[in-house]
């Protein structure tokens, strides 16, 4: 078994799998373009149908221009702890692809499944660098389509906000004492070999 973050898994896992997970309490520590490229660059890799690569990132660094549109975007829950993160992303993917050899776009079942898999690696790295992200869906999004200047074929995806991991007291005092690392289902409630049992 492995265990990191007061969390237990039931088989051996590197422990990166637990030490990740999704605060709220931020310490406001701005984060350089340069940690920031590297958490992109991490989610550049991950796989995708047809390698077709749908998601795109839009974000804003704290105490620049765009920061204020960014958190503006954000519902007022979700503005109270995230005004302390170092950067807001906005994550949309696009929603057809071109496969090999072919001249015209069709639509892309997988595009929101592959921005999914580019979020988790962005994310187990936001880790490894020592930040965490906090991906939420608690935002405007048709005015993120609007005020980020989204094309058409583009959805809309998520939120993160990353960061510092910082103290909870510095939350509104119901998010503080939920700040901790959450625990999950068990495997036999996830996982059915041969598919659902017959009704």
């Amino acid at each position: 078994m492995t265990s990191a973050n007061g969390r237990i898994a039931d088989h051996p896992i590197d422990k990166l799998f637990l030490e990740r997970w999704s605060p709220r309490a931020f310490t406001g520590e701005p984060i350089a373009e340069a940690d920031l490229a590297i958490l992109f660059e991490a989610a550049r890799w991950a796989p995708s149908s047809y390698n077709s690569q749908p998601w795109r990132f839009l974000y804003a660094r704290r105490d620049t221009p765009h920061w204020e549109k960014f958190l503006g975007l954000l519902l007022e829950f979700n503005r109270s702890w995230a005004h302390r993160a170092a950067a807001l992303v906005v994550v949309i993917s696009q929603t057809t692809l071109l496969p090999p050899g072919a001249t015209q776009e069709i639509p892309s079942h997988s595009h929101s499944f592959d921005a999914g898999a580019a979020w988790g690696s962005l994310a187990l790295q936001t880790t490894l660098l020592g930040w965490q992200a906090h991906a939420m869906v608690g935002f405007d999004r048709d005015r993120a389509a609007a005020e980020l200047n989204i094309p058409e074929g583009y959805r809309v995806e998520a939120a993160i906000a990353i960061g510092r991991p910082g103290d909870p007291s510095l939350l509104p005092e119901k998010l503080a004492a939920r700040e901790r690392a959450s625990d999950r289902k068990p495997l036999a409630e996830i996982v059915l070999e041969g598919g659902f049992p017959a009704l």
